[in-house]
């Protein structure tokens, strides 16, 4: 496995070398639709890229969880939780490992 991180600066630098742009409407262009994926998940909205996957938003209900170490039960509060499910396509991409 590969420990490389694909960073914002690597998405501006694709969308600059393949798209055109300068690298700061490039950077922008990247931060744009990012934010905007992200405002969308905060207000609860789910994000479907097609042949990527979904991203949605969860609200998890109050429970007991326990202490691993000590096996105390602790009360864990209600919380929404940010879940992706990959396309079938990603899915086969990943498993295959191809590219493009």
């Amino acid at each position: 496995m590969s420990e490389k991180t694909l960073t914002r600066m690597d998405l501006s630098e694709a969308v600059f070398r393949e798209v055109g742009l300068s690298r700061n409407e490039s950077a922008d262009l990247v931060e744009a639709v990012l934010q905007h994926v992200s405002d969308a998940l905060a207000a609860g909205e789910t994000v479907k890229i097609s042949s990527f996957g979904t991203f949605s938003v969860r609200d998890k209900s109050a429970r007991v969880g326990r202490n691993p170490k000590t096996g105390d039960e602790v009360p864990i509060s209600p919380r929404r939780v940010l879940t992706f499910r990959p396309s079938h396509l990603m899915k086969e991409r990943v498993a295959t490992g191809q590219k493009r």
